[in-house]
């Protein structure tokens, strides 16, 4: 069992899928160290942008690879002329969703930071992702949070926060995965499957009852979560639609915009996914262009 990949294989190019799609593609930008290892993002840059940034999660199971990053995918978005940033992140079993959380609050910050030098306002970053990206996308819109002015490195004193968010299945709760009670925090079928990334903090039911709201983003949603799409299959085998629907249901109760489209049918992924992102593209046209 596995949290599929959000995108496959790509060889490195000059350009971001040949003379179909054309444009910029800045390969492997150092966004930040952690124990001595860069942590990396790709830049792709359409010849048409329009002046904004949405930043690609690319996680499948709390894992992020270089080869995961998949332009043609991404050209939905890409083809409106938003600068996508394809983030990846330190991964398990190395790292835990915590750790994992904290290089997602790091890129963005380095994102705000560079973003005029890419044409690109800061004050206007979205963010999508599917599965375990789904769930990091949620983690930063209903997480982000201010920088430290005091901090010494430039890129922590930008904030973390974004404006807008659309994914694809999220993780949203795992005290609470297909029912109230269903804990998958370190135990249950997720939980033992990528046991890694819950950490050592899973062991005991103490630290357990600590951890699950700290990596549920149901637990952050409030008035001033940035407007949100969910696309979720009904069949999903692996993240139920339970996920969704109480994370909506969370959403209405508090006053933040979360929308979701429930796909009839689709299990965790579907063929032609990518096709979807056009739905993705209009969330952000309206909720970051004004459009």
């Amino acid at each position: 069992m596995n949290f599929p990949a959000l995108a496959v294989v790509l060889a490195l190019a000059a350009t971001l899928h040949g003379a179909d799609l054309p444009g910029v593609r800045r390969s492997e930008v150092i966004y930040g160290r952690k124990f001595g290892t860069a942590l990396t993002l790709d830049i792709l840059q359409p010849p048409n942008t329009n002046g904004f940034g949405v930043v690609a999660v690319i996680s499948g199971g709390f894992f992020s690879s270089h080869d995961g990053i998949n332009p043609s995918y991404m050209r939905e978005i890409l083809g409106r002329g938003y600068t996508v940033y394809a983030v990846v992140h330190g991964s398990q079993p190395k790292f835990t969703i915590p750790e994992i959380t904290e290089d997602m609050h790091r890129s963005v910050r380095w994102i705000r930071t560079h973003a005029a030098s890419h044409g690109v306002n800061p004050d206007k970053l979205g963010v999508f992702g599917g599965s375990a990206g789904g769930h990091l996308s949620l983690t930063l819109a209903t997480q982000g949070r201010p920088g430290d002015p005091r901090a010494k490195d430039p890129v922590d004193r930008a904030s973390s926060a974004v404006q807008a968010a659309a994914c694809f299945f999220p993780p949203t709760d795992f005290e609470n995965w297909s029912g109230p009670g269903d804990t998958q925090v370190g135990v249950g079928k997720v939980g033992r499957a990528f046991h890694a990334a819950f950490g050592p903090r899973s062991e005991n039911m103490e630290d357990r009852l600590k951890l699950g709201p700290e990596i549920s983003p149901i637990h952050g949603l409030g008035p001033s979560t940035p407007p949100t799409l969910i696309i979720h299959g009904d069949k999903d085998g692996l993240v139920p639609l339970y996920q969704a629907e109480s994370y909506k249901k969370r959403a209405d109760a508090v006053g933040a915009v979360v929308r979701l489209d429930v796909k009839p049918g689709a299990d965790h992924g579907w063929a032609n996914m990518e096709n979807d992102l056009a739905t993705f593209a209009d969330w952000f046209d309206k909720h970051l262009r004004g459009k």
